[in-house]
This record gives structure tokens, sequence and C-alpha cells, in this order.
């Protein structure tokens, strides 16, 4: 069984091994998932929190990747007690479309690209919410890549989970899975 599991990874998801879906079943991990592929960089001048119209979205790829990306980790057997997601449109459609659970919109992880937010303040009460779990509890999270790289000093593709754990420092990255759209 491990062994198909090891081939429908290698055909189906893009780069990804049994270990770091092995890694996503643990107590206590913490997956942080850039938003599935919206073309674009940033959002429009008249970007507007609760109007999609107004905000860079996920195109079909995009949508599509997300997807797979849920129906691989469905398929490994990967489940997360609490998913969280900023309230951008591109973040909440992902985490849906992952169909995982449900989900929670958390203010904290909203964007602080180009002077949006507070990027201080935000990571650090992600951080304090992440740290208020059970230490047994598996977190998905779906943010932005400023609020990944703020949290783990990564950079991280679109649609792209790294995978990490908590410390009293803060969060230890240990391996990263994506589904290339």
């Amino acid at each position: 069984m491990r062994f198909l599991l090891t081939v429908y990874l290698c055909l189906f998801a893009g780069f990804a091994s049994a270990d770091d879906l092995s890694a996503l079943k643990q107590p206590g991990v913490v997956a942080l998932m850039r938003h599935a592929l919206a073309p674009g960089t940033g959002d429009p001048s008249d970007f507007a929190l609760g109007d999609c119209a107004t905000q860079r979205n996920l195109d079909a790829r995009g949508r599509d990747q997300a997807r797979r990306t849920g129906q691989a980790l469905r398929a490994a057997g990967v489940t997360f007690g609490q998913i969280w997601t900023s309230q951008w449109c591109r973040t909440r459609d992902t985490a849906h479309l992952l169909n995982l659970g449900e989900v929670t919109e958390q203010p904290t992880l909203n964007s602080f690209y180009a002077g949006q937010g507070d990027a201080k303040a935000q990571t650090e009460q992600t951080l304090e919410l992440i740290q208020s779990l059970p230490t047994d509890a598996r977190l998905l999270i779906v943010t932005h890549q400023v609020n990944i790289t703020a949290l783990t000093g990564l950079g991280v593709s679109s649609g792209e989970i790294i995978i990490a754990r908590r410390t009293p420092e803060g969060l230890a990255v240990s391996g990263r899975f994506m589904i290339a759209p």
C-alpha cells in the first residue's frame, strides 16, 4: 500500500515524498500553505476586503491546484483539527477548495504586503494563537507569502505547504509539500 501511495504522489503531486506527508500526520504539526495560484502581485489599488471583484483571485489553474492538493492530502489520510485562513478571497477559496474541513478566518493572517497591516504585530499574534492550541493539535494555515516568510524565514511558492512544529522560540520547519499548478 505504501508503494502505491508513493507512486500516486510521484505521478500526481508534483514534488512530494511519503516522508513529507507522514510529517503532516504527526501530532502538533503546523502546516502553512500559501494560497494556490493567483496570477499577479499584490492587489489592485481599489482593493476592498469584502469584495472579491477588487482582489487578485485564483485562476482556473489555482482552483485546480487547491482541489488536487486536498485530494492528495485526503488520499494520504492527512487531517487537521483546525484550518485557519486570512480574510482575502484567494486564501479563503483555497482553504475551501481543499475540502479538508471547517475553515475559520483569522484576521492576523491577513496580508501585510506593501505596507498593508502590521507585520510585526500580526506575526506575534499569529504565534500566540498557534501556541495557545493543545500541543498535539494539527493545524493548517492558509495565508500569504509575506506571512509565511515572517513566521518561518522561508520563501514559499503558490500552493506550497511549509511543514513546521511549534517550539518555545516559534516554528521549526521540518519539510515542504507542493502540488504544482
